[in-house]
């Protein structure tokens, strides 16, 4: 960078500060416009599903802001720009997930709230009645959920170095300001703090998409001078374009943030209603992969991919709103990373640990613990790595999704199966992963025909097979009516949906 501009940082800091500040503020401010309510986090379920009251448009933030992050601003362009059309596979997968959304989360949620489960482990302890299928699917969700934490992290760190600041030290600036806003705001933070933070990420898009296409000409000029070969898929990359949009789609809410988001809905209705509106982001999402074209007409060059989005505005607009885009940006990996930092401690509360005395701040321990354990990774791992290692959370994640999902089908399958389906299909996935060089696509070959098909999507297809063959060598045995976390669960809710 060539210097710090006081103009774009002081603009980054007043709207980076400002959201920190409200969030953490947020159980005083809540206190203060309540009606004299408590000022504090009473419960566990308060501070990690802010009590389960939230409306369809603090929902609607909420879940678009996991969904959406800072990574989804800085990566989806860069892969644009690196790869093509290839990069665009990010909307087919988005708008395959909402029916997905519409279909099956409102019945999680419903279980979920009769049983007072917080987390996608609970809803398989319960429904197969299994210690150890739980603690695997807990596993399973703090390992894939970290490499997102790190990721988010590392969309902070480039845009403040494309203030020219580079270093740790504001990196750790900025893992003190995540800390500070999940310790003290709980889940009230990001879900009462997301609506800032995309306000300022459409405001940023959309003056983008429409001051830098006139500053080259227009539209017509913009695709006429864009590398011919970005805007289309290479020979080769239909299948796995449509495989990898697939494979995404069935593992973007078995995370335990964005599960996280879903659960904290007051009601099915709500989550229905969102599924309906949600599709929105994707209309920005097109607009914003549209950057990764733009930064080639504007003759961007760079070899670190990552920083093709706040070159491309550097270079476009004026200081000060370069300093807020970067800001939009930065708050874009804020809210998300509280959440997940969140959705990782209720595993860690809910299904590794005994029972707490002070669950609260076991949580809060564990939410700084899951940061630090993120923080160490942008530090000391190389930032390539770390997202190759993101990568294999969808493979990982994907192992999940028979417990969860098939969980809620009339078929009884057997916890056995489901534990052997989740090993044989992690191992088989990460191996392919190993040999591929950390890919997340992998070489198929049927006869004449052969293609390159997502890994994830393997694994799974592995994972079911298994499940199918070990449930008819061992079929199911009846659930008990008590329910094993505790709580007085009733038979019907833990019946397989019809």
């Amino acid at each position: 960078m060539s210097g710090i501009n006081p103009w774009a940082l002081g603009v980054f800091i007043l709207f980076f500060a400002a959201t920190i500040i409200i969030g953490s503020s947020i159980q005083w401010l809540r206190g203060l416009f309540g009606g004299g309510k408590s000022a504090t986090v009473s419960s566990d379920e308060e501070w990690s599903l802010g009590g389960r009251q939230f409306g369809a448009w603090v929902t609607w933030f909420l879940v678009g802001g996991d969904f959406y992050t800072a990574y989804t601003v800085i990566a989806v362009p860069a892969l644009v720009y690196a790869a093509g059309g290839y990069g665009f596979f990010a909307l087919p997968y988005t708008i395959i997930v909402y029916p997905f959304i519409f279909l099956v989360m409102p019945r999680l949620w419903k279980l979920a709230h009769a049983g007072g489960h917080a987390t996608a482990a609970d809803l398989v302890r319960a429904r197969f009645n299994s210690r150890p299928l739980e603690i695997v699917v807990a596993i399973t969700g703090l390992v894939a959920v970290m490499p997102y934490i790190a990721l988010q992290l590392i969309g902070i760190r480039t845009v403040i170095e494309a203030l020219g600041l580079p270093g740790d030290i504001p990196l750790i600036i900025a893992f003190v300001s995540l800390a500070a806003y999940t310790w003290l705001g709980g889940l009230h933070a990001p879900a009462l703090t997301a609506f800032i933070k995309d306000i300022m990420i459409y405001i940023a898009v959309l003056v983008a998409v429409t001051v830098i296409p006139l500053h080259m000409g227009g539209y017509a000029a913009l695709f006429a001078g864009a590398d011919t070969s970005q805007p289309v898929l290479h020979a080769g990359q239909g299948l796995p374009y449509a495989t990898l949009a697939l494979s995404s789609a069935l593992a973007a809410f078995l995370y335990p943030h964005t599960l996280t988001g879903i659960l904290a809905a007051k009601s099915a209705d709500t989550i229905r209603q969102n599924a309906v509106f949600l599709p929105i982001y994707t209309v920005v999402l097109g607009l914003i992969a549209m950057l990764g074209l733009m930064a080639h007409t504007a003759g961007i060059k760079t070899d670190n991919t990552t920083m093709v989005v706040p070159l491309l505005f550097q270079q476009i607009f004026p200081a000060w709103f370069s300093g807020f885009c970067f800001a939009a940006i930065a708050v874009g990996a804020l809210v998300p990373a509280a959440v997940m930092a969140i959705g990782a401690a209720n595993l860690v509360t809910n299904n590794l640990l005994p029972p707490q005395k002070d669950p609260v701040r076991t949580s809060r321990i564990t939410a700084l613990a899951v940061k630090i354990g993120a923080l160490l990774c942008v530090l000391f791992l190389n930032a390539k790595f770390a997202i190759d290692f993101q990568l294999l959370g969808g493979v990982i994640i994907l192992q999940t999704f028979p417990a969860l999902i098939l969980g809620l089908l009339r078929i009884r399958f057997s916890a056995v199966a489901m534990l052997a389906g989740w090993a044989v299909g992690g191992l088989f996935g990460l191996g392919l992963c190993w040999m591929d060089g950390l890919k997340p696509i992998h070489m198929v070959t049927f006869g004449p025909l052969s293609g390159m098909v997502s890994t994830g999507l393997l694994s799974l297809v592995v994972n079911l097979v298994v499940v199918g063959l070990v449930t008819l060598i061992k079929p199911a045995v009846e659930i008990p009516d008590a329910s094993v976390t505790g709580q007085t669960v009733r038979t019907q809710d833990r019946t397989p949906i019809s």
